[in-house]
């Protein structure tokens, strides 16, 4: 027999026993650990001074004609309920009153929906798919009448902080009257749970 013939028998030799070795070595010792978290539900709440206390549309000169102005104003919803049961927001008003003058009851509407994103640091939030039906006018009448919603977040949606941002038009008829001093009206916007 060569002498190649016998080292590469030696070699075969070693591989099997040192396989077989390894496979005599006992086993590690091993363990299982239940992990478990226990989350809490937090609130559902407007966050960081939103809506504003105020809003202002643009001084608007009469013209003879019906005119349109715009305004926005946004809604930062921090929800942290971990309910995944969506929310909405509701909204009715008083009629935009100059001493004895008035606007329509359908001047403020919103023409078409506001998409809502995540705020800055919130990445894990999931934004708000509203299902409320589009161009919205805002309830209005001498006593504020009941309110409907203006915008919502479908279940499974709206998680998370957020903000989103209507664009409300405010129709001012040809025949409005300018008395003197600012027409004003009241809001009262309500957040809810549920869509």
């Amino acid at each position: 027999m060569s002498i190649a013939k016998k080292h590469l028998i030696r070699l075969v030799a070693l591989a099997a026993v040192a396989t077989a070795g390894a496979a005599a070595l006992p086993v590690a010792s091993q363990a299982t650990t239940a992990a478990s978290v226990t989350l809490s539900a937090g609130s559902l709440a407007f966050i960081n001074s939103t809506p504003a206390a105020t809003l202002t549309f643009p001084t608007t000169t009469l013209n003879g004609t019906n005119q349109t102005v715009t305004s926005t104003l946004a809604f930062d919803v921090g929800d942290a309920t971990g309910s995944a049961a969506g929310w909405n927001v509701t909204a009715t008003s008083t009629t935009f009153t100059s001493t004895t003058h008035t606007l329509p009851t359908t001047a403020t509407t919103i023409a078409s929906a506001p998409t809502a994103s995540c705020d800055t640091g919130a990445a894990g939030c999931t934004p708000a798919t509203t299902n409320v039906s589009y161009p919205y006018t805002l309830p209005a009448a001498t006593t504020a009448p009941t309110a409907t919603k203006l915008f919502n977040a479908t279940a499974n949606t709206g998680m998370g902080n957020q903000t989103f941002t209507p664009t409300l038009t405010l129709t001012i008829p040809a025949n409005a009257v300018a008395s003197g001093t600012a027409y004003s009206s009241t809001w009262t916007l309500s957040l809810v749970s549920g869509p």
